[in-house]
């Protein structure tokens, strides 16, 4: 079986969403790499990456997020990332992988796509 990666975008009031699901490794973090420069582009700087699809992330997609994250800081905007408590299968892969490197508390951390994008918002603590 074959899992590539799948990302989708919409918007939720001035935030940019992108939707991922699959895996995020040295093959596919290149794609999710141009979706958000794509975002960016755009003249986006609001961005809510959903993330509780994915289902293995190595450190090249540890090194995407980051780099996304500097990207986005840069512009004075803001990364969100949804990496719920029981995402994908048995658990966000992607959130055992941060906290694993340390690198969790990076990030502001959501549960879902409607917590992250409130004008109210107060991420998950590390």
């Amino acid at each position: 079986m074959v899992v590539t990666l799948k990302v989708t975008g919409g918007e939720r009031g001035d935030w940019a969403v992108l939707q991922v699901s699959g895996e995020l490794d040295l093959v596919t973090s290149p794609v999710m790499r141009q979706h958000i420069h794509d975002v960016v582009a755009e003249g986006r700087h609001s961005l809510v990456l959903d993330l509780s699809e994915v289902l293995f992330c190595d450190s090249s997609g540890v090194g995407v997020l980051i780099a996304s994250r500097r990207l986005i800081r840069s512009c004075q905007g803001s990364l969100r990332l949804i990496l719920p408590a029981q995402g994908a299968v048995d658990g966000s892969h992607v959130n055992r992988v941060l906290g694993a490197l340390g690198v969790r508390r990076l990030f502001d951390v959501y549960p879902d796509v409607a917590a992250a994008v409130a004008d109210d918002a107060r991420p998950l603590s590390a």
